[in-house]
């Protein structure tokens, strides 16, 4: 049984900043644009936060990480106002942009986290008829019996290592994302803790900490015996804090899915997950979602209001 709805990549609304004005991503459902428009993290934090617009390959510095197909598209950072304590590598979702969230994130009340938004490359896509869009790997369905693209998902999940091992050895490091963003991110965090990718190449960053927004665990029948196969691994994956987080009228990742997806990981030994769940929440985030996930960043990689 298949989990994922085909939604056509249709191209987000630009999200930047304009004097007085935010325009918000597709990701943002309508209903709650205002709501984010209101709150309290808008225009205070906006103001103020240096970012910097770099190119993929600029920002992965010396890598020589290559996608499966296409090319790596922009990424933007996004640092810190107080002492660097974090780096997040916050991926976005299917047929987005690194700019999709790059505006929101900036608006978080997290003073000590440098956030980095890269872009995917564009490439067809199964579950959306071939049709080019932005994606971290091919997908077809979220069923077990379908396909995963290892391929994909091995060159994303080391194009994020390469930015994270730039980090400072005391700076904690963590990723999330979106959507297919977060699928990817729940791979990556696995195999730092594995220590290697499904082809066999060495993982060399400990990732700290993940994150997934409407996401799903990509490739999650292989994890069961690449844990066993590597038990050293258990004590890492018990330690790594997971938060996931899933709107209840999710029609396009259903809810169900990413319930399945957490119950999968902690089954596996990855037994620090928290799950939330939204009613009346589709696939996109509103602002008791996002409080809920900066909460978390504060509690699980000691981030405090202002440093």
């Amino acid at each position: 049984m298949a989990y994922f709805k085909c939604a056509l990549a249709t191209k987000p609304y630009s999200i930047c900043a304009q004097g007085d004005v935010v325009l918000l991503p597709s990701i943002v459902s309508t209903r709650h644009r205002a709501r984010l428009l209101r709150s309290r993290r808008e225009f205070p934090v906006l103001r103020g936060r240096r970012i910097c617009g770099i190119s993929g390959m600029d920002a992965a510095g010396s890598s020589t990480v290559e996608p499966s197909q296409g090319k790596w598209g922009k990424t933007i950072t996004i640092e810190p106002e107080g002492k660097h304590l974090v780096t997040v590598v916050w991926l976005h979702g299917l047929g987005d942009t690194g700019h999709g969230w790059a505006s929101i994130l900036k608006t978080l009340s997290l003073n000590n986290i440098r956030w980095i938004v890269p872009t995917a490359p564009v490439r067809p896509v199964t579950i959306n008829n071939g049709y080019p869009c932005t994606a971290w790997f091919d997908v077809g369905s979220l069923s077990d019996e379908g396909p995963d693209d290892i391929l994909g998902l091995d060159s994303s999940a080391a194009y994020v290592a390469s930015f994270l091992s730039k980090e400072p050895a005391d700076v904690k490091v963590a990723v999330g994302g979106f959507s297919m963003g977060g699928a990817t991110s729940l791979y990556t965090a696995a195999h730092s803790v594995l220590g290697k990718y499904t082809d066999g190449k060495a993982f060399t960053r400990k990732i700290d900490a993940v994150m997934s927004l409407s996401g799903w665990l990509p490739a999650g029948k292989l994890l069961p015996k690449q844990v066993a196969e590597t038990p050293d691994c258990l004590k890492l994956a018990a330690e790594l804090p997971i938060f996931m987080a899933h709107g209840k009228n999710d029609f396009i990742v259903y809810h169900n899915f990413g319930e399945m997806s957490a119950r999968a990981l902690k089954e596996c030994g990855f037994k620090n997950v928290t799950f939330k769940s939204y009613r009346g929440l589709d696939h996109s985030t509103t602002p008791e979602e996002l409080d809920d996930l900066c909460e978390w960043i504060k509690q699980e990689l000691s981030v405090p209001e202002k440093v």
